[in-house]
């Protein structure tokens, strides 16, 4: 088993996802002498740099040529080596999509993607840095693991569960400081499982990264507010993703939204209707994301209101969902 890590809830304060992580990869260096760590010229922007400062002949540098990254990458992992990679997510989901395609997942390598300034987190820098496509990308890909942690302390898990994990792993983070969710490591990290977050019975909240906050904060106004009980799952792992929890969630409350910084089409959203759409039964459903569109320019926390995946836009879209009329009878065998 992995240390726990070395600092605090109250540190994670004033430290980004990529600066965990990076703790956290330096600590699994020391157990793991088969890691490496690889940078397309961004080491202090993700944070990698911080095991090539600690494990300098382990730290690969390729300069800006992303895909020469993951092509490096792929033949490391056939070497016997453990690969770790980062850059952002727009150069790793697109610039570099058919080396992670071909190279990593077709040959089903075990190197290990951390995608850096993920969804809109980057959001000033427009379009060329923004990345809200790549969820659908990823999890199209055979032999694919798709993480995208809700902050810090969760990356942390997220990390470490990866190295232990076989075949590719694609762990999507922010760009920078996304506020702190869980108080501790200990909740029951694994991949492919969720974690329930608020009980509910009305309507269930099926989020991840940033929106998972923002999701349980809506709950609890909600249910002082409007008196309605509201579950909330955080669903970290979009691939392989938890279809037990999904079903469980339609059956219980029959009425389910989804919230991730991501295009509505073929991210968390997709996968959950995918799941709902092959059980055959039938629920009120909506799908909360950008919409079809390329993201607007503009800081995170102003894009996150926008599109409605701040507390305020989950609490509309809770009430709006809940003023719907649906048939809420059991039997299932006319929806079939």
């Amino acid at each position: 088993m992995s240390e726990g890590l070395t600092w605090t809830v109250y540190d994670a304060d004033t430290m980004t996802q990529a600066e965990i992580y990076g703790e956290v990869l330096c600590q699994l260096g020391e157990q793991h002498p088969e890691i490496v760590a690889l940078s397309a010229d961004m080491a202090n922007s993700t944070k990698i740099g911080r095991f090539g400062k600690k494990f300098p002949e382990r730290f690969f540098n390729v300069g800006i040529a992303e895909q020469n990254l993951f092509g490096v990458a792929a033949g490391m992992a056939k070497s016997g080596l453990t690969p770790v990679v980062s850059t952002m997510a727009a150069f790793t989901a697109m610039r570099a999509c058919e080396q992670v395609r071909t190279d990593i997942c077709y040959q089903n390598l075990n190197c290990k993607i951390i995608a850096t300034h993920g969804g809109s987190s980057f959001g000033q820098a427009g379009t060329t840095h923004h990345c809200t496509e790549d969820l659908s990308i990823m999890r199209s890909f055979a032999n694919m693991t798709v993480i995208v942690p809700a902050d810090g302390i969760e990356t942390a898990n997220a990390v470490r569960a990866a190295i232990d994990w076989p075949g590719p792993v694609y762990i999507r983070i922010g760009r920078g400081f996304e506020p702190p969710f869980y108080e501790s490591e200990d909740y029951g990290f694994a991949i492919g499982k969720s974690v329930e977050l608020h009980p509910g019975t009305d309507v269930t909240l099926i989020c991840c990264g940033i929106a998972v906050l923002q999701a349980v904060e809506a709950a609890k106004f909600l249910q002082a507010n409007d008196d309605l009980s509201v579950r909330v799952i955080n669903m970290h792992t979009i691939k392989p993703i938890d279809e037990a929890a999904i079903l469980s969630a339609v059956t219980d409350t029959r009425r389910l939204i989804t919230f991730e910084d991501h295009n509505v089409h073929g991210g968390l959203g997709s996968a959950v209707a995918d799941v709902i759409a092959a059980s055959g039964k039938g629920c009120a459903f909506e799908k909360v994301g950008i919409p079809d569109c390329f993201c607007e320019v503009g800081y995170p926390e102003d894009l996150y209101s926008h599109y409605k995946l701040d507390t305020d836009g989950i609490v509309e879209k809770v009430r709006e969902v809940m003023g719907r009329d649906f048939e809420e009878d059991d039997d299932w065998e006319d929806e079939v």
